[in-house]
């Protein structure tokens, strides 16, 4: 694909998104007071914490369910969603708001009792349950998982009773989105047509670097520059189906969920064996919406409907994207 041209950007490797840009937080009083701790004070505390949970990892369980993808397609408003369910229980230890340990992508080398460390106990499960007369579940969300090569393989190899769940978004939107998040986290300097035009670069040999340097090797353009190849969902959708069945794998729109947030909670709540409840869903992790060229929209459009056919082909339903 020639990467389309955006009009600001013609003379200009400068990142285009306005000045001083910031994802939109969702207000909370716990993250508004971890930011007066100092830093070296928040250090020592994640330290003895975890070292705690590395020490109760035998007391521990595996995660019951794993948001998995994809990258700014809904999974930090699902996943704070979920976590206000009194029956999914927070990861350890709740004052830290983790929402993935980053284990099958990035930290498989620290082993399974690092990994226990971040989930609930079993006497908390059945303290719940007592209390309550309800099952419990817990569980994390990485967008990286799904796009990560050796992730699906781990996933199924080490949980092999995991629910997964996808959350898949129009890819024009989701690139738009994504090269907008990397210009506010300060982590890309060049303008969209140039940082498409440079994915190819970036990120040659690193998914085969990843697998024959696996564990440990961490690329950052893989992870944070694959603008393009993110979008590509049928690749990485195909990844998970051959590995995790079709009973345990629930994948839904984005789009269904930011206008009937109610709707999609049900069937997750009802796919993951939990009650029913009412929760409140606010919008993650939202950037101010910058307008899109039309042209730029056209000519990404036109690359991605053969993979958007290529997915419905592989799922057997319309996604409904470019009608």
């Amino acid at each position: 694909m020639q990467p389309p041209d955006q009009a600001s950007s013609n003379n200009s490797s400068a990142a285009t998104a306005p000045p001083g840009v910031r994802q939109l937080e969702v207000p909370s009083r716990l993250r508004a007071a971890k930011k007066r701790i100092p830093a070296p004070v928040k250090a020592l505390a994640r330290a003895t914490t975890r070292g705690y949970g590395v020490a109760t990892s035998p007391l521990r369980t595996d995660p019951d369910f794993l948001i998995v993808g994809t990258k700014r397609g809904g999974t930090t408003s699902l996943w704070n969603a979920l976590v206000a369910h009194p029956d999914v229980l927070a990861m350890f230890p709740a004052t830290q708001e983790i929402k993935s340990p980053h284990y099958f992508d990035i930290h498989y080398d620290k082993g399974r009792a690092w990994y226990r460390s971040h989930f609930a106990t079993r006497r908390q499960r059945e303290r719940h349950e007592r209390r309550t007369g309800r099952t419990a579940v817990t569980g994390e969300a990485s967008p990286y998982y799904m796009f990560h090569p050796l992730a699906p393989e781990r996933i199924a190899h080490d949980l092999p009773a995991v629910r997964v769940v996808m959350s898949l978004r129009n890819p024009v939107e989701r690139i738009w989105s994504h090269y907008h998040e990397r210009v506010a986290g300060r982590t890309e300097t060049l303008s969209f047509k140039a940082a498409l035009e440079a994915e190819q670069d970036r990120l040659s040999g690193e998914e085969e670097r990843i697998r024959a340097e696996a564990p440990g090797y961490y690329s950052f353009h893989h992870d944070l520059s694959s603008y393009l190849a993110r979008g590509r969902y049928a690749e990485h959708v195909r990844r998970v189906i051959e590995v995790i069945p079709a009973e345990r794998l629930l994948i839904l729109r984005a789009e269904d969920f930011y206008a009937d947030s109610a709707g999609e909670l049900r069937r997750l709540f009802a796919f993951l064996g939990i009650s029913e409840h009412a929760v409140q869903a606010p919008h993650y992790n939202r950037l101010p919406r910058s307008s899109m060229p039309d042209d730029v929209r056209a000519q990404l459009e036109d690359y991605y409907r053969p993979h958007v056919a290529e997915l419905e082909a592989l799922l057997g339903r319309r996604m409904q994207w470019f009608d």
